[in-house]
């Protein structure tokens, strides 16, 4: 879909001197703030960490999103009983568990592919 956006002189300014500094196109990285703008405000607490080629979802003042999942699926038992266990066991109040599974929830491809990535480089670790 093509759109067109009209942005004051001092946001276009901005975002070109950014998109410099990245050595990306402005309009690369208005789709990128955009997309996680977006998510920002569907999933409160959740933030954007990483350079440009490997940006990941967070817990703002905490770990990823992959790492909170993949500590969940670690446990036994029924999600709430996951969550209320993780909670516990870390210093995550329960109500961030919740944002980073709500997250995850929407993003599950993109959760689960780090979640794989993850186990095969621990896996070639072990390995050698």
């Amino acid at each position: 879909m093509s759109t067109s956006f009209r942005i004051s002189d001092s946001a276009s300014r901005q975002l070109v001197s950014r998109a410099v500094r990245e050595g990306t196109s402005s309009t690369a990285l208005l789709n990128r703030l955009i997309r996680e703008g977006v998510d920002q405000l569907e999933h409160p607490g959740i933030v954007f960490r990483g350079p440009v080629h490997d940006r990941r979802a967070a817990l703002a003042a905490g770990p990823e999103v992959w790492e909170v999942v993949a500590r969940l699926l670690e446990l036994d038992g029924p999600m709430e009983q996951r969550i209320v266990v993780l909670a516990h066991r870390s210093d995550l109040p329960d109500r961030k568990i919740r944002a980073a599974v709500s997250y995850a929830r929407e993003h599950g491809g993109e959760i689960w592919e780090r979640i794989g990535r993850h186990r095969r480089s621990s896996e070639l670790a072990r390995q050698t």
